[in-house]
């Protein structure tokens, strides 16, 4: 029998080329999405990767009942979860109090937060108890600072980088480990979907998913603590994240990802 990585937020981006490196070395794979897409990229990887087993489970994660109903599917499977990659977030750009909904913020909590937190837990203990498991977490470069104008998103990023690392010490010598993936501005839908279209880091050089998500398995693989992603420009902020105030770090963001920066 394959070992089964489950991986979250798969219908596109990261998400979906991690699936694909998943499935091309040798995974049965069960993605995740809350869209009908969900199900065409299944089948595409079912098309691309032969001899491993592919299925979609379409699942609103920003609920309760969402991600009770991927354990539930999973459970039913009765093949135990070898990989559990969190890759599903969302983001909203624009000023906090100005600009953007309530609803739309809780929204990223839900499912960039709660939801991880949701789905780890219940999967995790058969990892422990079996001492065998790998945990992914698609944390963000945001993580490293203060992200004005897209606050709640960058403040769930640091979250999960936090998580990870507090998980992974947890989880010393169990035979579990937990890996962080902290990529850059990489081209996905994530910048449209966000309504960040006119900000100069939207509209600079982009990474490409394939190659973030080809390093972010070799890392999970390794068992390495996390891995800053994409291209030497990410890990270069990651050092001076380290050096810099929040302060300068935040005035610095600002001038990446202030609407209309993009024109400036």
């Amino acid at each position: 029998m394959n070992a089964l990585a489950v991986v979250t937020g798969a219908s596109s981006g990261i998400g979906y080329e991690l699936a694909k490196v998943f499935g091309d070395n040798g995974f049965d794979v069960v993605v995740v999405a809350e869209d009908e897409r969900v199900s065409d990229a299944a089948s595409q990887l079912a098309l691309r990767c032969g001899g491993v087993r592919i299925e979609a489970v379409r699942a609103d994660l920003t609920t309760y009942d969402g991600v009770e109903t991927v354990v539930s599917a999973l459970r039913a499977k009765g093949q135990p979860v070898s990989v559990l990659a969190v890759n599903a977030g969302v983001g909203v750009g624009g000023d906090f109090a100005r600009d953007t909904s309530l609803d739309d913020n809780l929204e990223i909590i839900d499912l960039n937060v709660r939801s991880a937190v949701h789905l780890t837990h219940r999967l995790l203990g058969d990892m422990v108890e079996r001492k065998e498991g790998k945990v992914l977490f698609t944390s963000s470069i945001a993580a490293t600072g203060p992200g004005p104008f897209h606050s709640v998103y960058a403040a769930s990023k640091a979250f999960l980088a936090s998580f990870a690392q507090s998980l992974r010490e947890e989880l010393r010598d169990s035979g579990v480990t937990v890996t962080s993936l902290m990529p850059g501005p990489t081209d996905t839908e994530f910048f449209d979907r966000a309504g960040m279209q006119d900000t100069k880091v939207a509209n600079s050089d982009l990474d490409d998913p394939a190659e973030v998500a080809r390093q972010g398995f070799e890392a999970l693989m390794k068992g390495d603590d996390h891995v800053v992603a994409g291209s030497l420009r990410n890990k270069v902020q990651a050092v001076a994240g380290k050096v810099a105030s929040d302060p300068v770090k935040a005035k610095m963001m600002r001038t990446m990802t202030e609407p209309g920066s993009a024109e400036s």
